[in-house]
């Protein structure tokens, strides 16, 4: 595997901001079509630890920020700040977005509330980037690939599932190894998923895609390397990116386009960081859209303790999927769908998972019922609100002294609808199995950070257009899920993946042809 120097000062380069499920996939791709990338990541190499809290604590982005609204204020929004981004948390369900996804303004109306618009690119545009990047995951299921195999978890939320009527039931479709590929191996079921693969079954752009961009010699990954700015020229075109080294020195990266993919936090907050007298309410956001539109994708907790004892950690996390409820249907009182999913409990998390009033007997009975234990997950759409956003935060700094992201997240009425509806549902899946004891809760910590540089078709409604280019700044990108027009019921991170080998195709023809 080769390593690549390239000057600062060298102007012919794509420098990419993020190394995650965006950023690391396009630098991938983009050095196999022939460019030369520069990945400036703020993090190091994440030592994996099957220790979820620990690892957690270690691996993700500490940063002070400030907050407005719903979420928890102790652990409101997980970001790694770490080599393959946030890719190293997730727990690999790859499932494509839904027509009606991708048009919901049109499908739902005009929700009181919301700002909702439709995508600038339908299904169908997306369809053979998603065959591409199921092929890159692995994902089981697909192109031959055996399903993960049952264990007691997924299978008794199958199980529960089909007693309530439910058809659409599944181990659904993972990107973890079933077969060695890509170099990785076969799952071997050690469970811990989110606490990183230590294997590297798992895909994760730290096992996958940065060394597949190492090896095309055309790449450089700097490690601990903190952008602050991106700078302009008089045309308002961008010319480099300034960022504090490990050291904590000021460099300055000279660049033909710069990619942006920090995350749905991160990268508005740079772009308002790079205000200018061109560009006075930050970059490319002379239509005040940079930061709105926050989506999370709506997450509940579903737990239980059944008669006979089930071990939910063992095993994939997230493998059974019911995925019937992910469809529109206004007759339930909301917009939108959701899935539930299965989801393995560490024991280190399992105090904070049965939300203890107090230490007492009955706590104690809850602790030592860890054993007969069972698991899922609610994800569902979330809707988009202008309100909702990210800005600078007044008060707060970081260790370099920059502002800070202020985040406000206050969730819309039918988010709470949604979320009623499918947690009182999910909790009759697992009374069909006798549970003795049931937990329903909606989480209000954020584990996907979305829309807040959108695609829109008119300039006015967001940041970028149908490639992720902004509309102001013809070589500057967005390329994680800050690009997103709406949320989903499926997670994000295989549409992000998706995205960054449409774009990355897109801007080596750009390159190609002198276009930008």
């Amino acid at each position: 595997m080769s390593t690549k120097t390239f000057a600062r000062d060298d102007d012919s380069v794509v420098v990419v901001i993020g190394s995650g499920a965006g950023g690391g996939t396009l630098s991938a791709e983009l050095t196999r079509l022939g460019a030369s990338v520069v990945c400036l990541e703020a993090g190091q190499p994440a030592i994996y630890e099957q220790n979820l809290p620990a690892f957690y604590a270690r691996t993700r982005w500490s940063d002070p920020r400030g907050f407005d609204g719903d979420l928890y204020p102790d652990l409101p929004v997980l970001i790694a700040k770490a080599v393959g981004g946030t890719t190293n948390f997730w727990g690999g369900v790859s499932l494509r977005r839904q027509a009606h996804e991708m048009r919901s303004r049109t499908t739902y109306g005009a929700l009181p509330g919301t700002s909702l618009v439709d995508w600038p690119i339908t299904l169908e545009d997306l369809e053979p980037w998603y065959a591409q990047a199921e092929q890159r995951l692995g994902v089981s299921g697909l192109n031959g690939k055996p399903d993960i195999p049952d264990h007691n978890n997924s299978e008794l939320l199958k199980i529960g599932a089909r007693r309530r009527g439910y058809k659409k039931v599944s181990n659904g479709h993972l990107a973890i190894n079933t077969v060695p590929h890509d170099g990785r191996p076969a799952c071997r079921q050690m469970g811990f998923c989110t606490s990183g693969c230590v294997i590297g079954a798992k895909w994760s752009s730290t096992h996958a895609e940065i060394p597949r961009a190492l090896a095309t010699g055309r790449f450089e990954l700097r490690q601990q390397c903190h952008a602050t700015k991106i700078e302009h020229d008089a045309a308002g075109r961008v010319t480099g990116v300034v960022y504090l080294d490990a050291e904590g020195r000021e460099q300055r990266q000279r660049a033909r386009v710069v990619c942006v993919a920090a995350n749905g936090i991160e990268t508005p907050r740079l772009l308002l960081l790079s205000a200018s007298g061109r560009f006075p309410q930050g970059l490319a956001n002379g239509a005040d859209q940079v930061g709105r539109h926050y989506m999370t994708d709506l997450v509940g907790r579903l737990i239980a303790v059944l008669p006979g004892e089930v071990h939910n950690y063992r095993g994939s996390t997230n493998s059974g999927l019911v995925a019937d409820d992910m469809a529109h249907d206004p007759a339930r009182g909301f917009s939108g769908g959701f899935l539930y999913v299965a989801r393995g409990i560490q024991v280190p998390s399992w105090p904070n998972e049965i939300d203890p009033a107090g230490f007492g007997t009955e706590f104690a009975k809850l602790m030592e019922a860890y054993p007969n234990a069972v698991s899922a997950a609610v994800l569902g759409e979330d809707m988009p609100v202008a309100d909702n956003r990210i800005t600078l935060d007044g008060a707060l700094r970081d260790a370099h002294g920059l502002p800070v992201a202020h985040v406000t997240k206050r969730y819309h009425a039918n988010d709470l609808a949604l979320m009623d509806y499918a947690l009182k549902n999910g909790v009759e899946i697992f009374k069909s199995l006798g549970a003795t004891f049931t937990l329903a809760k909606q989480s209000r910590t954020v584990i996907h950070n979305l829309g807040t540089c959108r695609m829109s078709a008119d300039p006015a409604d967001g940041v970028c257009d149908r490639f992720g280019r902004t509309h102001e700044v013809p070589n500057l990108f967005i390329s994680d899920g800050s690009q997103f027009t709406s949320s989903a019921a499926a997670p994000p991170t295989l549409t992000i993946v998706t995205l960054a080998l449409r774009q990355a195709a897109h801007i080596a023809e750009q390159l190609r042809t002198n276009a930008i």
